[in-house]
């Protein structure tokens, strides 16, 4: 799902050795957010993510409630 050269790039640039495991350890903490993100866009009715619905996705509430 997510672009392994990408995340070794930036780790890299940053000076920073990362395992394989490791590396794995970032990919499935990445799937648990979208999960969690897609969850929260099905709780909250979004039937389509744009910029102005991306707040759902990330759980915050109150600014689709309009508060």
């Amino acid at each position: 799902m997510i672009q392994v050269t990408k995340v070794k790039k930036i780790f890299h640039q940053h000076g920073v050795q990362l395992s394989a495991k490791a590396l794995n350890m970032i990919q499935d903490d990445i799937n648990r957010q979208l999960i969690k993100m897609a969850k929260n866009c099905k709780d909250g009715n979004v039937k389509r993510l744009t910029p102005e619905t991306y707040h759902v996705a990330l759980g915050k509430w109150s600014k689709y409630l309009g508060q």
